[in-house]
């Protein structure tokens, strides 16, 4: 009996490290569930049907069956997302060398000759740490849609109040506040 509760002190010490390794591996599980929420948000769900083929077998956990299909969603997403990358990559590319510099102000726009395709400034400022001031030029060709920009930043959660623009020359500048 003796031997036996002396052997059962060092088991004590175990379960003490055991509920410790329990605790880091509840901690691992909740970290990753929360990336895979996050990566998933960045998903769009049009995408989802990539992963409804998927060859992986039914497991009886729901959630892991799903945060796997989750996974491979975003995998297929990412791969189908490469070669637009690429191609925008190439262009910007071929844009910038093809005369126009990345540092255009809004005064070097309205000095660029018309024969060359300038690209449009945008130019945002944060005022009173809440408020976005955006200025938009472009050639009188190329002229930006005010509902398209308006929607891009009310989704990206900017209350547009004022929205205006002028045509100078061949240049058009929009200003939202």
């Amino acid at each position: 009996m003796k031997g036996r509760r002396q052997s059962m002190v060092p088991d004590g010490g175990c379960s003490a490290s055991k509920m410790e390794r329990k605790d880091v591996e509840k901690n691992r599980r909740l970290h990753m569930k929360g990336l895979c929420l996050k990566l998933s948000s960045l998903v769009p769900p049009s995408s989802a049907h990539y992963s409804s083929t998927s060859s992986s077998p039914p497991s009886s956990n729901k959630d892991a069956a799903t945060q796997l299909d989750q996974l491979d969603s975003a995998a297929a997403y990412i791969k189908q997302l490469r070669p637009r990358i690429d191609h925008l990559k190439r262009r910007k590319q071929a844009a910038l060398t093809g005369g126009c510099s990345s540092s255009v102000s809004a005064g070097d726009y309205k000095g660029a000759p018309s024969t060359s395709t300038a690209l449009p400034v945008i130019e945002v400022r944060c005022q009173d740490g809440s408020a976005l001031d955006v200025a938009l030029a472009s050639e009188a060709g190329r002229p930006f849609r005010l509902h398209e920009v308006i929607a891009v930043l009310e989704q990206e959660g900017a209350e547009v109040v004022s929205a205006s623009f002028s045509v100078v020359g061949d240049k058009i500048f929009y200003t939202y506040k």
